[in-house]
């Protein structure tokens, strides 16, 4: 929710969405990238995990443009929509819902919003019916030994939205204007009887993830620690900025719309967010992603990069090089 001054003072950033990951002074947006670049920077070959695992007999994963697809465009856009379907009426009457007025770009009437509730919750019996199948065959998504992308990606929005949807955290969400509830909305549609290899499935992913030593750490507001270490991190060289693809970037389609280095552009969502668009100065364009500097002064000198696809990318009338 606006304002962020964190974002905005630290890295002149004004993209509205999350989650936004930095490693060093390269700021990586949308969750699409965000994976691409934890899986470069920490490698398996490297001794890391990986959200791509392989499994016997495969040496490459043949499966990553699928899960990518699976989990960007399936996952995170049409199941996501019917999860925010679900959310209860009273979170559309408080600040929040006047904030994702703003961020979805028109006026969001509750009483319409809970009226739809029934037509979501059986588009997300819709979804878990063509989901099913999948699951009656193996432990997960794909034939792997461990859970991956496509695993974590449809377990965090089925459990994101079993727990909206009975009004779990609502209080939090809403700044404190709605009391938090537990009505069970989604098991009439989500439960061991109607879709047994998914409820198995999902059982199974909390038992593994919960398994995992929990390596997070919260530093506090008043600790800034962390920017002075950003501070004596260098900017990557430009010949390492982009993660690696399959193929290159096509430059003659590029140079026809303008998009070389030096421009300024602007970037954003082509869903929501429209209204706050991202400008910097373009660095590098590759065939799935595109760094920028803002030219905007702020307290890091950093790189900001955004996956191509899921936003739109435009040379800013009059931008010279």
């Amino acid at each position: 929710m606006l304002p962020r001054p964190l974002l905005t003072s630290t890295f002149a950033l004004h993209y509205r969405k999350i989650p936004i990951l930095a490693i060093g002074r390269e700021v990586y947006c949308d969750t699409s990238l965000i994976i691409e670049a934890l899986e470069h920077v920490f490698s398996a070959s490297q001794g890391w995990g990986s959200l791509y695992p392989k499994y016997e007999g495969v040496n490459e994963w043949t499966y990553r443009g699928l899960v990518r697809g699976f989990a960007s465009f399936w996952t995170d856009k049409s199941l996501f929509r019917t999860t925010t379907g679900l959310i209860p009426s009273s979170v559309w009457s408080s600040s929040f819902g006047k904030d994702r007025a703003q961020l979805i770009g028109h006026a969001l009437d509750p009483s319409k919003l809970a009226a739809k509730i029934p037509q979501n919750l059986s588009n997300l019996d819709l979804h878990l019916s063509m989901l099913e199948p999948t699951f009656r065959s193996g432990m997960w998504a794909f034939p792997t030994k461990t859970p991956s992308l496509a695993d974590i990606s449809l377990y965090y929005q089925l459990r994101w939205g079993i727990d909206i949807a009975a009004g779990k955290g609502i209080y939090n969400l809403s700044g404190g204007d709605t009391r938090d509830t537990s009505d069970p909305i989604t098991d009439a549609v989500f439960n061991k009887d109607r879709f047994p290899g998914l409820w198995k499935w999902f059982h199974a992913f909390e038992s593994y993830i919960t398994s995992l030593p929990d390596l997070e750490i919260t530093v506090p507001e008043s600790d800034t620690q962390w920017k002075q270490a950003l501070r004596q991190t260098p900017l990557v060289s430009e010949e390492r900025l982009l993660v690696p693809t399959a193929v290159d970037q096509h430059s003659s389609l590029d140079f026809q719309h303008g998009l070389v280095p030096g421009v300024l552009i602007s970037i954003s969502p082509d869903d929501t967010g429209r209204d706050n668009p991202t400008l910097g100065t373009l660095v590098k364009i590759g065939v799935e992603e595109v760094v920028i500097k803002p030219n905007e002064q702020a307290e890091l000198n950093v790189h900001v990069h955004f996956p191509r696809l899921g936003f739109v990318i435009q040379v800013v009338e009059g931008s010279k090089l």
